[in-house]
């Protein structure tokens, strides 16, 4: 590991994280995100995904853990070639205690983690950061902005909930929930229609080998996509540590598996679900995919389903299409990447995200909120 580029306050220290740093960092974890389940987040985020194990760096002062930065690897590949597969890294957890803040820390970090994914030959980088440390990345680390992700909306009810959920997009959008309610019950009527009697949707407690070739078979749409093997997907939504991650199967009569779609069940007490990742081979198991996961939400009690779409990508279209409602122009966060290998296909592809497959699940967090 080279030495830090910039100099750090006295007695700051900073080094390539191992696992003798999870308790210390699922710590720092609780008390930046007052969270109280890092012990089990952070190994299972750090440890166990079948994608690979992440660059974290982490800085300390006087033996005390004060700050972290990982990125996770993800499997990427292009129009679903394999020999052409690619470690992309996503920026994940950034935590820096609140006494140690303002003190360069974060961009030491930043730099180091980019040198040492180039150094472990990974093609990229990418990062959905928020707004106030956006100017950070792109500014000060030479990062790219190469687009914007927002959340879409889909009105389950007309309850108070959605009122102050729609709220976000203006007092119109929320005076407007009850006609948005209806369009969106005509807009699963037709979903419904659509796959009526020619696939049939169940509950997947595990996703098996099936989704392999499923996956598989998408990928070759698409210049970017995280693979989305089964022992991924398993990881990613079964066995996360929140147990609000919940799978449909979509089928053919013949028991051919046609596609899938999780959900994200509100947390007790709040409006929001969220349909978290769908794939589907054709409009029609699109169709029965997602009016499942709006279907299940609705029953969980949630007045709204959320999911977030890069601006310009098929699943910005796909949202819109099955009656998702837009946000405010300005309720957008920027998609950054930092590209080591721009002769890579993936390279050349992490300019264009309105090319990706991205759903929310493709997001690096435990909950996609």
């Amino acid at each position: 590991m080279s030495e830090p580029t910039e100099a750090l306050a006295d007695g700051v220290e900073v080094h390539l994280a191992t696992d003798d740093d999870r308790t210390p960092q699922a710590g720092l974890y609780d008390t930046c995100f007052e969270k109280s389940d890092g012990e089990t987040v952070v190994p299972w985020r750090y440890q166990r995904c079948p994608h690979g194990q992440p660059v974290s760096f982490v800085a300390s002062r006087d033996g005390a853990l004060i700050s972290s930065y990982a990125c996770s690897p993800r499997t990427v590949l292009s129009f679903g070639d394999d020999t052409q597969a690619a470690t992309v890294g996503e920026t994940g957890d950034v935590m820096t205690h609140p006494d140690h803040r303002r003190m360069g820390i974060f961009s030491v970090l930043d730099r180091q983690a980019m040198a040492e994914t180039a150094e472990r030959g990974w093609t990229a980088v990418f990062g959905l950061p928020n707004r106030r440390s956006a100017h950070i990345f792109t500014d000060q680390l030479g990062w790219s902005s190469v687009g914007s992700i927002r959340p879409w909306t889909f009105v389950l009810t007309t309850d108070e909930g959605a009122k102050r959920e729609r709220m976000r997009a203006g007092r119109l959008a929320a005076l407007a929930v009850p006609w948005t309610y209806w369009r969106g019950t005509m807009r699963r009527g037709k979903l419904r229609n659509e796959a009526w009697e020619k696939v049939n949707t169940v509950p997947l407690p595990r996703f098996d080998q099936e989704v392999d070739g499923l996956a598989l078979e998408v990928a070759k749409q698409y210049p970017f996509m995280v693979r989305r093997d089964h022992e991924y997907l398993n990881w990613r939504f079964i066995d996360a540590p929140s147990g609000r991650f919940k799978a449909h199967g979509v089928y053919e009569p013949s028991g051919a598996l046609r596609g899938y779609c999780v959900v994200q069940l509100p947390a007790t007490g709040e409006p929001v679900g969220f349909v978290a990742d769908l794939l589907a081979l054709d409009e029609v198991a699109f169709a029965a995919a997602m009016e499942a996961a709006l279907g299940h939400l609705a029953k969980a009690g949630a007045s709204v389903a959320r999911a977030y779409a890069i601006e310009g990508s098929w699943w910005e279209r796909q949202l819109q299409a099955a009656g998702f409602r837009a946000p405010k122009k300005d309720d957008a966060k920027i998609v950054i990447a930092y590209v080591h290998d721009a002769s890579h296909p993936i390279g050349k592809a992490m300019l264009e995200p309105a090319s990706w497959y991205f759903t929310d699940g493709d997001r690096d967090d435990e909950l996609v909120s």
